[in-house]
């Protein structure tokens, strides 16, 4: 009995819908397409390539340049995907590594709370800065209503983040920047 997709090894047979693809190309197209929201390591991916080989969900082509194997989905790979896709998703798993430093900042030397979290708000704020690029060039593109939804999650949610970092310096008992910054 073929084991069950998880989202990382779904995710990639999801791409390979488009055609054969390298597990080099594969984690650039992730990168792209998915990166935002769905982290995935070249480890991963040649790992779940050769499990998804094994299993036979996809096929392993002669290596081309650079000794690089194209991988192509099968038969059994569609039909693995279209189970996976048409099934509940699965719960969403949040993993904030700033948390855990916040959590734990008795830790820190005095200040360096404050320049972790100015760091990190910049981060986020770069971030919003280029989904909104990335916005206005889907916006009006045929064919791109699903890239432009999730895109569109990842706005709020920059949003919201940035919010949340304004609030933080009080609810942390932080003194007030006179140079706080505020998107607006």
């Amino acid at each position: 009995m073929p084991r069950e997709l998880n989202a990382t090894a779904a995710s990639l047979l999801g791409l390979l819908h488009q055609g054969p693809m390298t597990g080099w190309d594969l984690v650039a197209t992730a990168q792209e397409r998915i990166g935002n929201f769905w982290t995935l390591t070249q480890s991963q991916v040649y790992r779940e390539l050769a499990r998804m080989t094994e299993t036979g969900l996809v096929t392993v082509g002669e290596p081309g340049p650079r000794d690089r194997k194209p991988y192509t989905i099968t038969p059994a790979g569609r039909a693995a995907f279209a189970e996976w896709i048409n099934g509940d998703p699965a719960r969403e798993q949040l993993r904030v590594p700033l948390l855990l430093t916040i959590q734990f900042a008795g830790h820190l030397a005095p200040g360096r709370l404050r320049e972790i979290i100015e760091t990190e708000r910049a981060r986020h704020a770069e971030r919003l800065a280029g989904y909104r690029t990335h916005e206005k060039l889907l916006a009006g593109a045929p064919g791109q209503a699903q890239r432009l939804a999730t895109l569109r999650f990842g706005i709020r949610h920059e949003q919201a983040v940035l919010d949340w970092f304004d609030e933080l310096p009080a609810v942390l008992g932080l003194p007030q920047d006179a140079g706080s910054h505020r998107l607006e």
